[in-house]
């Protein structure tokens, strides 16, 4: 090889390095920019991680609260997975349930949980020990689980039960003070009649009289009396199915006479065809002719009173009607009460009866009444069904 081969074009060794030059350029410029977004990136990741941080601690400061509130809560609360299995339990859960170890929350339902007479009211049996809670299920689909509510309402449970029991006491009070004052009457006029008859010169027209009041006296007592247990028993009457036909038949003979005897007209109307009510005869047959005699007194010679039968869906609607007096809405109010009346001679006993016997029936009373344009009463009970004909 000669010498001029092995020589080095200077021409080319300059475009070379000026090209390597411009390439370093560029490689310091790529750098340089690259480390500009890398300082960039990096500040943003700490603001975001900065950002992360802060939301976890709050969300971490949330959860404590939140768990705290949850140990903090009277009500218990249940974490179930979607065999019934507890996740999770609040410290009022534990203390209300105590139970120890895994267990499942359908089984304890099952096994524990009694319903009682209140709606929603569970007796909660363990341990020879009762308890009384309300609970409910609520599904997370979301997470896929299901939060029980737990609520102890033992306390209040028993208050009530024992509001009941005062209430029944008071009212047994009430009763007892009324009949009382029912009974004095009519009793110290017999002991007053009674005292006149020890008189030697009263006269035997004298004495016959003073023994009839005496006896009409001791009648009334006995009356008030077997109202009173009427009352009491109210509910406790054993029915048959009859026709209610056969009831108004019976009741309209036993008031007719009265009835004729003051000049009241009395008609009955919508009775053509069998009307089946499950009822005791005689005590329906004295609703109705205490619900007769009250019309009676309340009309004027020359008036209607009208009773009335008919079906509306399936509920027999038996109507007594008059055009007498009426009554104030005060009156009304209390009319079914025990032992109101208006009347002087009178118990404040039959209306009671007949609401409370109607009531046993599975139906209902009513009343509607204006001032000097009459009353009406309606009462209303389930026709009897074919199963019970036969």
């Amino acid at each position: 090889m000669n010498a001029q081969d092995d020589s080095i074009d200077p021409r080319n060794l300059e475009e070379a390095f000026a090209l390597f030059t411009a390439a370093s350029e560029q490689l310091s410029l790529a750098y340089a920019d690259l480390q500009g977004q890398v300082i960039t990136l990096t500040e943003q990741l700490e603001v975001a991680n900065g950002k992360l941080l802060s939301e976890f601690n709050e969300k971490s400061a949330l959860s404590r609260r939140l768990r705290l509130l949850l140990d903090r809560l009277p009500a218990g609360v249940l974490e179930l997975d979607s065999n019934g299995n507890v996740l999770a339990q609040n410290l009022a859960a534990k203390k209300i349930l105590a139970c120890e170890g895994d267990w499942v929350w359908p089984q304890l339902v099952a096994e524990c949980m009694h319903l009682t007479l209140e709606p929603g009211v569970s007796e909660y049996r363990t341990e020879g020990k009762s308890s009384y809670l309300l609970f409910e299920e609520v599904d997370v689909p979301e997470e896929r689980v299901r939060l029980v509510l737990l609520q102890d309402v033992t306390a209040a449970y028993e208050m009530r039960g024992a509001l009941a029991r005062h209430e029944r006491l008071a009212a047994m009070g009430e009763m007892a003070a009324g009949l009382a004052h029912q009974l004095r009457t009519p009793l110290s006029t017999a002991l007053l009649y009674n005292a006149h008859l020890y008189r030697p010169q009263l006269s035997d027209h004298d004495r016959i009289r003073f023994a009839q009041k005496s006896l009409d006296r001791l009648r009334h007592l006995e009356t008030l009396i077997q109202n009173m247990l009427r009352f009491v028993r109210g509910q406790q009457q054993l029915t048959e199915v009859l026709d209610v036909r056969v009831v108004i038949q019976d009741a309209v003979q036993h008031v007719l006479p009265q009835f004729e005897s003051k000049s009241v007209r009395l008609t009955v109307n919508g009775v053509e065809e069998p009307i089946w009510v499950k009822v005791n005869a005689r005590e329906f047959s004295g609703c109705l002719v205490n619900l007769l005699e009250n019309a009676l007194i309340a009309s004027n010679p020359g008036q209607l009173v009208c009773c009335e039968a008919m079906v509306v869906n399936d509920v027999l609607v038996l109507e007594v009607r008059d055009a007498g007096c009426g009554m104030l809405d005060e009156v009304k109010e209390r009319l079914f009460e025990p032992f109101f009346t208006t009347r002087k001679d009178g118990t404040g006993l039959g209306l009671a009866i007949v609401r409370n016997l109607v009531s046993s029936y599975g139906g209902e009373i009513s009343v509607e009444s204006k001032r000097d344009l009459g009353s009406s009463f309606k009462i209303c009970l389930p026709l009897a069904t074919a199963a019970t004909k036969v």
